[in-house]
C-alpha cells in the first residue's frame, strides 16, 4: 500500500549519491532500483529534506588516510569506533552528485544537508557528527516547520538511515522507515549478527516505526 503522508511530516532523503549506487566508490546492492520511487515519493510530500554526503579529499573516515588500513576495518577516533570506508562522496565529485532519476525531488527540496564535511569527524545522522554532540541543525529547522514526524528512505537502511531515524527519536520526532526505499550494507559484526540486525534492535528499543 502506498504511504499516504501526513500534513505535519517531512520526507528525509538520506544520500541518495552515485557513490551508493551501482558502479559507485561504496555501492549499497540494489540501490539503484529503489530512486524512481523515492523521487515519486517525494512528489506527495509539503516537506522534503535530502541530505548529502560531503567529504573533503583526504577525510579520516576514509582508509586511505590510515597508512596500511582497509577499508570496513575500524579504528578508535577521539570521538569513539569509526569505519573506515573507501575513498567516497569527495566534494565536488562526480561520485558526491545526486543520482539522476531523484534529480527533480532535490530540485523540490526544502533544505539540502550536506553532512561529512568536517575533516576530523564522520557524519552517518541527518542530526548530528559522530561525535554524537555537534548538531546540523536539522532539528530545529523542521520544528520551525512545523514537523513532528519525519519518514526517512534511502542509504543506507544500517548507517546513515539508522542512525537519523534514532536521532530524530531522541530529538522528540516520531520516526518511520519505509525499509522497501532503503538498502543496506550488512556487515558483518563479531557476535554473528550483522549491522541490519543491531539497527533494527536499536529501532525496536526507541520506537522507530517500520513500514
Amino acid at each position: 500500500m502506498p504511504f499516504s503522508p501526513h500534513r505535519n511530516d517531512a520526507l528525509i532523503v538520506i544520500d541518495p549519491q552515485n557513490d551508493f549506487c551501482a558502479n559507485g566508490a561504496l555501492a549499497v546492492a540494489d540501490a539503484d532500483a529503489i530512486m524512481p520511487a523515492i523521487a515519486d515519493l517525494a512528489a506527495t510530500f509539503a516537506h522534503v529534506i535530502v541530505t548529502q554526503d560531503w567529504h573533503p579529499a583526504g577525510h579520516s573516515s576514509f582508509a586511505s588516510s590510515h597508512p596500511g588500513a582497509t577499508p570496513f576495518t575500524t579504528v578508535v577516533m577521539p570521538y569513539g569506533e569509526q569505519v573506515l570506508w573507501p575513498d567516497h562522496c569527495v566534494q565536488g565529485s562526480h561520485g558526491a552528485a545526486f543520482h539522476p532519476a531523484v534529480a527533480a525531488a532535490v530540485t523540490s527540496a526544502g533544505l539540502i544537508l550536506r553532512k561529512g564535511h568536517n575533516p576530523t569527524i564522520d557524519s552517518y545522522s541527518a542530526f548530528r557528527e559522530n561525535d554524537r554532540v555537534t548538531p546540523t541543525g536539522l532539528a530545529g529547522y523542521l520544528r520551525d516547520i512545523g514537523v513532528t514526524r519525519c519518514v526517512l528512505v534511502g542509504l543506507a537502511y544500517d548507517f546513515c538511515v539508522g542512525w537519523s531515524a534514532l536521532d530524530a527519536v531522541e530529538h522528540g520526532f516520531e520516526a518511520v522507515v519505509l525499509r522497501d526505499l532503503t538498502r543496506a550494507i550488512a556487515m558483518p559484526l563479531a557476535d554473528g549478527r550483522t549491522t541490519v540486525d543491531e539497527t533494527e534492535v536499536r529501532f525496536a528499543a526507541a520506537g522507530v516505526v517500520l513500514a
